[in-house]
């Protein structure tokens, strides 16, 4: 079996529906308008979950790992951040404090 044989080619207007969702959905949030931004979005993925329902069953039952790292990376970087920030201002204080000696 080819790679042709095991999933259907997507249909013209099923592209044209996510590209054009997707993509007025970009606009939307860009603009500032997430509702409408939101919905898009949603069109678009439930074309694609339509398309490939094995693939999003799939990714729904990796989801929880999926969010621990991104909470992981987010933890990461609010302690450079942090870390970032005190040595910012342990340098700005050692300069005002030697602009005020002088």
């Amino acid at each position: 079996m080819t790679r042709r044989e095991e999933r259907p080619e997507m249909e013209n207007w099923k592209r044209a529906l996510i590209a054009g969702s997707a993509a007025l959905s970009t606009i939307c949030f860009v603009k500032g308008k997430p509702g409408p931004g939101l919905l898009l979005m949603g069109v678009s993925l439930t074309a694609l979950a339509s398309q490939y329902p094995e693939k999003f069953r799939s990714i729904r039952a990796e989801l929880p790992h999926y969010i621990d790292r991104g909470l992981t990376v987010l933890e990461v970087a609010s302690r450079v951040g942090e870390h970032l920030a005190e040595v910012n201002e342990r340098r700005h204080r050692d300069w005002y404090d030697a602009l005020l000696r002088s």
